[in-house]
């Protein structure tokens, strides 16, 4: 006899559980309308997702990649910033540990010109360093030199060689990549580890993530959805090349499945992966951002939720935990720059009538 539900999902793939043929029916037309709609900025070429209820489970998929193959439940895809959570739960596994004070400054734990204005770990966690994003023409002139060589591994300290925004005083928010860069770095230099291995031994294996790629340290395993990027050239085994890949390893580089992002919401928000206590900082505050996740309040038809966005140019992603509902879904886009968030809205609206 086969589990289905939350608690299966931790045992057993979130593909194995059989679902009632009227259920699967409904939400396999939502995703098939998103490919219909996808001239909107609300629909895509291709789609996947994957739903965890504590009665069951179901992930489907629908359309195509940007070369044509059709997409399968279980095909990968770059989920951009959904990286943050994994980078987030490791600090918070190092808080646990005592290794880390989430109070002291970050430069207590990484030289750079990023950190010299006395922010602190917690700051860079919830986007409030003073440490600005990338501006346009620094990812102009990352373009540049990416097209010339994209199959080129990248530091993080050549990636932040990139930013040159003036670095403001802490305590206003302002969504920053470079952040999870210096965070990055935190968890090599408090390990003396590459941050892709903390990551598989600390949290995805724990977990059971077999179709977690940390890139640029790990292809994503087939399927993977195969990108049409102006940078990037041919094909090299990565989403979307290793240049992008690498440069943005700690802030956007994982690759997965949908039922492997549905699968790490469920084991880290609801405390199979920290102490419910780090849980509780990560997911706290009013405003819309907390320690590495995204604060969607009511956003969402079923209610209060969190968790993260993923955008790139080439996939869009939505991770969202309901906890009133313990309810989580994951949806990716094998299209960049599309309104995700419109995308989830609709999907959610098939799916509420379902939530019994």
């Amino acid at each position: 006899m086969r589990l289905c539900g939350l608690v299966a999902i931790l045992l057993v793939a979130v593909t194995g559980c059989t679902n009632a043929p009227d259920r699967a029916a409904v939400l396999q037309a939502a995703l098939d309308k998103i490919v219909a709609d996808q001239a909107l900025e609300s629909g895509a070429r291709g789609v996947t997702a994957s739903v965890i209820t504590d009665q069951w489970t179901w992930s489907g998929a629908a359309g195509k990649d940007a070369v044509g193959t059709p997409l399968q439940p279980t095909t990968a895809m770059g989920v951009a910033s959904i990286t943050k959570t994994f980078v987030a739960a490791e600090v918070m596994l190092l808080v646990k540990a005592g290794k880390v004070d989430l109070d002291a400054p970050i430069s207590t734990y990484v030289k750079n010109k990023l950190t010299a204005n006395g922010a602190t770990v917690r700051q860079h966690l919830s986007m409030t360093s003073g440490v600005p994003d990338y501006l346009g023409d620094d990812y102009a002139r990352l373009d540049t030199v990416i097209k010339a060589a994209p199959t080129k591994h990248w530091t993080p300290e050549q990636a932040l060689g990139y930013a040159t925004a003036p670095v403001g005083p802490p305590g206003t928010f302002n969504y920053s990549n470079p952040s999870y860069v210096l965070l990055g770095l935190l968890i090599e230099n408090v390990t003396g580890q590459p941050l892709a291995t903390v990551l598989r031994r600390d949290l995805a294996a724990p977990a059971g993530l077999q179709h977690a790629a940390f890139q640029d340290a790990e292809k994503p395993q087939p399927p993977a959805a195969q990108d049409i990027n102006p940078v990037c050239g041919p094909p090299d085994g990565y989403l979307p090349c290793r240049a992008i890949a690498s440069l943005s390893a700690a802030n956007a580089g994982l690759a997965a499945d949908a039922p492997t992002i549905a699968r790490w919401g469920a084991q880290l928000y609801f405390g199979h992966v920290l102490p419910p206590g780090l849980v509780a900082q990560m997911i706290a505050g009013d405003g819309r951002y907390g320690l590495g996740t995204m604060l969607f309040s009511r956003q969402f038809p079923p209610g209060l939720s969190y968790g993260h966005r993923g955008e790139s140019s080439d996939h869009n992603s939505l991770l969202l935990v309901f906890p009133d509902r313990h309810l989580v879904v994951a949806l990716l886009l094998a299209e960049g720059n599309k309104r995700v968030d419109d995308t989830m809205a609709n999907f959610l609206t098939a799916l509420q009538p379902l939530l019994t």
